[in-house]
């Protein structure tokens, strides 16, 4: 009985530990990571600016298992012709972070 226990205890333990390390950010950390990064000059969440609604960026993506991925190669590069003619200039890891940036990958996928 205590061995069933113990088990289901480590179980519980490694579930746990095996779940993603940050949770998801807010709207005013999105916000002002946003800001940080430069993005909200050319990105608003539900309207296209200069670049695309970030509601249209997330529809776009749906489903995709490696949209974070793959945006975080766009968002470094640069990208071009997408969504439109005008190119979307690359955004260093000294402007936005890598974590802060994954952060805000998977914020904008929610929208």
């Amino acid at each position: 009985m205590k061995l069933h226990i113990a088990i289901a205890g480590i179980a519980g333990v490694l579930a746990l530990a095996s779940g993603p390390a940050r949770a998801g950010i807010d709207d005013a950390k999105a916000a002002a990571l946003l800001k940080t990064g430069g993005c909200s000059t050319c990105h608003t969440v539900d309207k296209k600016l200069v670049g695309p609604a970030f509601k249209d960026v997330a529809a776009k993506h749906k489903g995709e298992a490696d949209a974070v991925a793959n945006l975080t190669k766009v968002v470094r590069a640069g990208g071009k012709g997408v969504y439109g003619p005008i190119p979307m200039p690359p955004n260093p890891a000294a402007k936005l972070g890598d974590a802060d940036l994954k952060d805000v990958l998977e914020w904008v996928l929610t929208k």
